[in-house]
């Protein structure tokens, strides 16, 4: 698995090659190699395999926005984007796999049971959630600052919503708030489903 380091490497790459405002994303990433620095020398050990991957997680989410911001699924194929922005959950439960798995063989020395393997997807289903907040402000204040304006006038442009509604449910508070409950019941969710074929069975 690519180390912190070269994911960032690997954004910034395509932040330059993209129409993306650099500053609130470089400044998210610093943050997050610093917050692990200090992480990796407190007294917070035990929980680091779910921190490292609730960072990795993170920036998996970056990746993919910028990913589809690429692409024109936030503007000229805006009309796709309810359609391919929910395969991230395949790449989600990849994520899930790996981590619980690093758990178990690094952790737990290869024997792990469902209810510590699930104690663990909701450790790190509760640290995704709170850093969902902070990758979705990043997300469309620099990746995409223009994506509500333009979902919200395809939506009224479709005629199956009013303005008013629009302007309610697509900005930036909202998903903030049902990113980070989504990210909190999905991943406890899926946590406990991949802990019942990844434990240790007697």
């Amino acid at each position: 698995m690519p180390c912190v380091s070269n994911i960032f490497h690997l954004l910034f790459f395509f932040c330059k090659n993209s129409n993306i405002n650099h500053l609130y994303l470089y400044s998210f990433l610093v943050k997050i190699k610093y917050f692990w620095f200090q992480i990796s020398k407190s007294k917070m050990k035990n929980y680091s395999i779910e921190i490292k991957w609730a960072i990795r997680f993170s920036l998996l989410t970056l990746a993919w926005a910028i990913g589809e911001k690429f692409v024109g699924l936030h503007d000229e194929r805006i009309a796709d984007y309810a359609l391919y922005t929910n395969l991230f959950g395949l790449p989600a439960l990849l994520f899930f796999v790996m981590a619980l798995k690093e758990k178990k063989k690094y952790f737990f020395n290869g024997t792990m049971t469902w209810t510590q393997g699930f104690v663990s997807g909701v450790i790190l289903s509760f640290i995704i959630a709170l850093l969902t907040p902070l990758t979705q402000y990043v997300i469309y204040k620099s990746i995409t600052p223009h994506f509500f304006e333009t979902i919200i006038a395809y939506k009224l442009k479709s005629g199956f919503i009013t303005e008013a509604v629009a302007q309610q449910y697509f900005n930036l508070k909202t998903y903030m708030f049902q990113n980070s409950f989504s990210n909190l019941s999905l991943g406890i969710c899926t946590g406990a489903l991949v802990s019942l074929f990844i434990r240790t069975k007697k």
